[in-house]
């Protein structure tokens, strides 16, 4: 029997409420990540009075999105690891391939982290990736049961022992004043070197977040098989089930925030596990009302534009890296520490219109992004063709 050779999804194969919401949760992530990491230090958000020194708009926007657009990347890239497993079924190279786009997403993610941002989030998912490769070839029922005990695992975790400790408040206190005069007025070399002994810093966040992300991984795996992307639907029960989600998340948040419940007063560790499953539910609720909107609402074509992000979310991720630094660090413009969070949502908003119709504009000449088409080429060990066929001619060499 002909074993047909893996080769790249053509967009018409391309599932377009998938890359809505991958366009979506990249506008999420790219608020967040401006608002609280390239604005100012990461670890600002964990000073005293670190909420009240944002308006009290910018402050509701922050707690309605922090991290649910990571939450929504996670799935979707488990999404996407289990739709090439899938692919690549008939190749007898399937685990070589995906060894290999692993291992290129995880170089492209070191040097993201090193010399541009030390807050990527690509090198966590290549070792996740490599971690949840086992579990796509294990029988069906352990991706439900992983999934479950590694999420319960990161819900119980402020109870645990830190693997690695956190920073202490001293330390946060002078670090912040370190970080404000280095980024926001240092060469280049400056920022490099202070950005690569962070590193280590930060290393703690990753691991503490370490099993949300496996676990989403192996979620998106088992939401893929079940073949509810396909189908493209949301019946009334999942519409329920979000709403029902959206209520007890936004009461989660609340409580999280305010540390107390109805006739009691929640502990730190209460709290944070409360803002966790809070963000986990909630995100599930965002995710089901974008998918309900793509193929329910009316005029959603323009919504569907969004999609264009989505194909090109590694391309749009790196850029917006390098669009903040250019905006925030002494390298560039400055602003760091010297804009104000409503200001930084404005500039988000004119930062992702211009990647959107940068993104539609580009695809229509090409099948793939730039870092999308150098990823599947190091993958296959060829280049790819990257301009899109003429009509009438093949498209697939």
């Amino acid at each position: 029997m002909h074993e047909r050779p893996a080769t790249p999804a053509e967009a018409i194969e391309r599932i377009v409420t998938i890359d809505v919401l991958r366009g979506i949760a990249l506008f999420i992530v790219l608020a967040i990540n401006a608002v609280t990491e390239f604005r100012v230090s990461i670890f600002a958000q964990l000073l005293p009075g670190a909420a009240s020194s944002t308006d009290r708009l910018s402050a509701f926007v922050v707690l309605a999105l922090h991290t649910k657009g990571f939450i929504l990347f996670s799935f979707l890239f488990g999404v996407g690891l289990a739709i090439q497993f899938e692919r690549f079924a008939a190749d007898r190279q399937r685990l070589n391939l995906l060894l290999r786009r692993l291992a290129v997403l995880l170089a492209i993610g070191l040097i993201h982290l090193f010399l541009v941002w030390n807050g990527d989030i690509l090198t966590e998912y290549a070792v996740a990736g490599f971690v949840a490769l086992p579990f796509l070839f294990a029988p069906r029922l352990v991706l439900p049961i992983a999934a479950g005990l590694l999420l319960a695992i990161f819900l119980i975790g402020p109870f645990l022992p830190s693997i690695i400790p956190f920073p202490d408040s001293n330390w946060v206190a002078h670090h912040v004043a370190d970080a404000g005069r280095i980024y926001g007025s240092g060469s280049f070399i400056d920022v490099l070197a202070f950005r690569v002994q962070e590193v280590r810093y930060i290393a703690p966040l990753h691991v503490s977040v370490f099993p949300r992300t496996l676990g989403l991984f192996l979620l998106g795996a088992l939401v893929w098989r079940s073949g509810f992307f396909r189908r493209a639907a949301v019946s009334n029960a999942l519409g329920v089930a979000a709403c029902v989600a959206f209520a007890i998340g936004a009461g989660l948040l609340v409580a999280a925030v305010t540390g107390e419940l109805p006739g009691l007063s929640l502990s730190q560790q209460w709290s944070w596990a409360a803002r966790s499953l809070s963000d986990l539910l909630l995100a599930f609720a965002y995710g089901v009302a974008i998918i309900a909107a793509v193929n329910r609402l009316p005029g959603s074509r323009a919504l569907r534009r969004v999609a264009a992000l989505g194909r090109m979310a590694f391309t749009n991720y790196i850029a917006q890296s390098i669009i903040l630094g250019w905006i925030f660090y002494g390298y560039g413009l400055g602003f760091f520490g010297r804009m104000s969070a409503a200001d930084c949502f404005a500039v988000v908003v004119l930062i992702y219109a211009a990647q959107l119709a940068f993104s539609v504009w580009w695809l229509r000449q090409f099948r793939f992004g730039p870092l999308e088409w150098a990823w599947r080429s190091l993958m296959y060990g060829h280049r790819q063709a990257l301009r899109r066929p003429e009509p009438g001619t093949a498209k697939r060499a």
